[in-house]
């Protein structure tokens, strides 16, 4: 018992008395993804997926219309991919709404106007994808294109893919953005889903991608106050499709949120 006794002394000396420690483990950054729908909120499987597959932990933030409410969800976040959806309404941009305007959804326009301005004042990354470009150009002092076909008549790129198809058409990313540290420029063929377009660009920010037809399809802003990348069309479908060309973008979104 005592020769028993002495080896449990030199093992407890030796290795500490409680069992062996695990190796130290960084935890996955934390993403959240803004929901969009009427009366509900929603997130289509494609944005989870994509951030999933590039190392982050997807969480879906509801839309509430209260500041508090919102505050709180970003403060257990890391950072924040914006999805696509409904139209903004143009009281945001000093515009009265033409006949053309799609649905617009006011309690979302309300959540995702709290839900920017605090992110940009707390300097979390954010990577906006479709409506989620759109909203955070207007939100921070941009306009819209309303409806690409009525307002830019002498566009012949196919935008709005019919439902359940991808319009391919070609887009050039900018020599020197962020965006083409992800993936490169020069061009790329994208899908297209949508009828409205940036028209004026928010102050601070620049177009890294045009399409044919000049219409923007992506902005940035890195600065010492901003952390932000956008893109027109929709990387998380492509990526749902086997095309990984744009999973940097997913990747980059992850790499700022660890920051």
């Amino acid at each position: 018992m005592k020769r028993i006794a002495v080896i449990a002394v030199i093992c407890a000396l030796l290795f500490g008395c409680s069992a062996p420690r695990r190796a130290a483990h960084k935890a996955a950054p934390v993403i959240g993804i803004t929901a969009g729908g009427v009366g509900q909120s929603r997130v289509g499987q494609a944005y989870i997926d994509a951030v999933c597959a590039a190392g982050g932990v997807p969480v879906i933030l509801p839309i509430v219309t209260d500041a508090a409410a919102i505050s709180d969800m970003l403060r257990r976040v890391d950072g924040v991919l914006m999805i696509g959806g409904e139209d903004i309404d143009p009281k945001y941009y000093g515009e009265a709404p033409i006949p053309e305007l799609g649905e617009v959804n006011a309690a979302r326009d309300t959540y995702e106007d709290i839900l920017i301005h605090l992110c940009f004042g707390a300097g979390l990354p954010l990577l906006g994808i479709c409506r989620g470009e759109q909203v955070i150009n207007v939100i921070l002092g941009g306009t819209l294109w309303q409806d690409i076909p009525a307002q830019v008549p002498q566009s012949k790129v196919c935008h709005k893919a019919p439902e359940g198809e991808t319009a391919m058409h070609k887009v050039t990313v900018a020599e020197g953005s962020v965006l083409a540290s992800m993936v490169g420029s020069g061009d790329f063929n994208v899908n297209s889903f949508h009828h409205q377009a940036v028209k004026d660009v928010a102050p601070g920010f620049k177009v890294t991608a045009v399409s044919e037809d000049g219409l923007v399809e992506a902005i940035e802003r890195i600065d010492d106050v901003a952390r932000i990348v956008a893109v027109q069309f929709h990387p998380e479908k492509m990526l749902a499709d086997g095309d990984t060309t744009f999973l940097p973008l997913f990747k980059w979104l992850v790499a700022e949120s660890q920051k």
